[in-house]
């Protein structure tokens, strides 16, 4: 027994710590290797209440990289959410290299309050308020938890959304490259792999790029992580599709990363590449009359929509800047002065 315990203790010396010790720790909390395990990140209480955010981790049984997938940041957009919960359910840790950090629902306030695009609580738009602030309002303290305890603890960040609630939306994956991004060829890598039909690039050229009202995705370019935006749905919709979509795109996320075994599937080439967007805001408030609501080509000069002031007089008439492709807009009515009425992509021959 002896000459056994001191072969062993020989043995553990001889391999290095990290191998000895392959758990996973975030927010606190270790992991072994092989598991799945729910746990809560809770945003402590301030002057407008505490809040949490619901995690899930699977943690390989091999060595691999680490990859956070985000749903949920805006409560409205059920689909991200709904494939969030069914690829908890499915990655198997046992067959899984590296780590899954799954955050089921980011905005538990927005989730739970039905509100599109903003936290209830604050009236914040937590895609806006990154990397947020440890004594600030609810939103910055949950986009604060999220840059430190999730993105700064990844190797590769999907920020997953879908549609909310009055908004029109053509699939798509944002890819964010430029000498300010890491990684673009695995990040596009990866997007292609969604099959969606429109890939925009997004350049990060400029810290101001990146710091005007930052979102979850460019605080991951802000942290060096290879970055995709996620976008399938449109008015809060759950359909069976989008989520379906959702889920298969990670799936094939989780083999180019080496991160399962198997075949890559097959998926068709995107249809349109867009080399970043142009949006087009309301300074009126009132009711939003779209022209033609939901995705199409757009000329230059071209009627977008007319607001009207609530005796139903016409205050503005919003035409394209530009020629581009509506891939995601309001459809109205309801529209405030400031509010995004579409986001106009510029096509690309290539990347």
């Amino acid at each position: 027994m002896i000459l056994r315990s001191l072969c062993l203790a020989l043995l553990l010396a001889a391999v290095p710590a990290a191998a000895q010790d392959r758990s996973f720790a975030i927010a606190g909390q270790t992991f072994a290797p092989g598991s799945r395990d729910d746990f809560r990140i809770i945003v402590p209480e301030g002057d407008d209440g505490a809040t949490f955010i619901p995690v899930t981790i699977v943690h390989g049984a091999k060595p691999g990289p680490v990859l956070a997938v985000v749903a949920g940041v805006h409560g409205f957009e059920f689909a991200s959410i709904l494939a969030a919960e069914r690829l908890a359910e499915r990655v198997d840790p046992a067959q899984l290299k590296g780590t899954l950090v799954l955050v089921r629902v980011a905005n538990i306030p927005g989730f739970e309050g039905r509100s599109p695009n903003v936290n209830p609580v604050d009236r914040k738009n937590l895609n806006r308020v990154f990397p947020g602030k440890a004594d600030g309002t609810q939103t910055e303290r949950i986009a604060d938890l999220i840059a430190r305890e999730v993105v700064a603890r990844s190797d590769f960040l999907m920020d997953v959304h879908s549609g909310d609630g009055a908004e029109f939306l053509d699939a798509f994956i944002g890819v964010y490259g430029g000498p300010l991004a890491t990684d673009f060829p695995l990040a596009l890598k990866v997007a292609r792999g969604f099959g969606f039909p429109n890939i925009v690039r997004y350049s990060m050229d400029t810290q101001q790029q990146i710091d005007s009202g930052r979102s979850l995705n460019r605080q991951g370019v802000a942290m060096g992580k290879p970055t995709i935006l996620v976008e399938i749905g449109q008015n809060g919709s759950r359909e069976e599709a989008h989520v379906a979509a959702i889920v298969a795109g990670v799936d094939n996320a989780l083999h180019l990363l080496g991160m399962t075994e198997g075949r890559v599937r097959d998926v068709p080439a995107p249809a349109r590449l867009f080399e970043g967007t142009v949006g087009v805001a309301a300074s009126q408030a009132g009711l939003f009359h779209p022209a033609k609501p939901g995705p199409r080509q757009l000329a230059k000069g071209e009627l977008i929509g007319t607001i009207r002031d609530y005796t139903g007089k016409d205050v503005e008439k919003l035409y394209s800047p530009v020629d581009g492709y509506a891939l995601y807009g309001i459809t109205g009515p309801p529209v405030e002065a400031g509010d995004g009425v579409v986001m106009i992509a510029m096509p690309t021959p290539d990347f």
